[in-house]
């Protein structure tokens, strides 16, 4: 490996091949970690301005002290740490699918690794979010049936581009339903995607939830020397 760039762990899952890796940005020196799931981007370092907004935006929603918090994704742990700064979050369940990516925080592979493992309100839960969302008994299998006061997701692109089939039905009126009755009466729902607004997503929250909304989050993209946006969806149970 370069001096600018070093694969720090690479593993074989069964969603394929799973690599962690750094680099420094020409020019700038910047450090970038990135994870690769086969030949897609899970997460870069280079470009976070939408993770940490969706949790912001999540919790702005909400008032209260010791505001239970699932993050559905860990990623590089940018919207579960921006969760963290937040005062009045009392805990916060992170599930990812991936168990590499678990052991890579909890490791400090990942810088953030460090902020979460040192924050007793943090916990990291290794399992599909989507089949615990059908399950019945939700995020934690310590107090099953447990509701909480924001659940905050990213991990698929967007809702119509999926990191697998199996999670279309997460996107239906069906799957809104199950996600509102793990929620708080007046708790968050909140949804990160790379895509524009999309009306018929937007419609079928609006099935379920009130306050439906989508906010374009916008970021400069050095690469493509442009500005670039993402999408945050909220919705609040009623």
């Amino acid at each position: 490996m370069s001096a600018r760039f070093q694969e720090l762990d690479y593993r074989q899952t069964p969603l394929g091949e799973l690599s962690l890796r750094r680099r420094l940005e020409p020019g700038t020196g910047r450090e970038v970690h990135e994870i690769k799931l086969n030949e897609e981007f899970l997460m870069s370092s280079l470009f976070t301005v939408a993770e940490v907004e969706l949790a912001h935006l999540a919790l702005a929603e909400l008032s209260g002290d010791s505001l239970n918090v699932v993050v559905g994704g860990l990623g590089l742990g940018y919207t579960a740490q921006t969760v963290l700064e937040h005062a009045n979050v009392g805990s916060l369940l992170v599930v990812d699918a991936l168990g590499e990516v678990i052991e890579w925080h909890q490791q400090g592979l990942i810088p953030a690794g460090r902020t979460l493992a040192a924050d007793e309100r943090c916990r990291l839960v290794h399992g599909d979010f989507f089949a615990l969302t059908r399950s019945g008994e939700g995020f934690d299998a310590a107090e099953p049936g447990r509701l909480f006061d924001a659940i905050v997701v990213d991990i698929d692109h967007s809702p119509r581009h999926l990191l697998h089939p199996s999670n279309a039905d997460f996107y239906t009126a069906e799957g809104a339903q199950r996600l509102a009755a793990l929620l708080t009466p007046g708790g968050v729902f909140a949804l990160w995607s790379n895509d524009p607004p999309e009306a018929e997503y937007t419609a079928t929250l609006a099935e379920v939830f009130t306050d439906v909304r989508a906010e374009v989050v916008r970021f400069p993209n050095p690469l493509q020397e442009r500005e670039s946006t993402n999408t945050v969806y909220l919705a609040r149970r009623g």
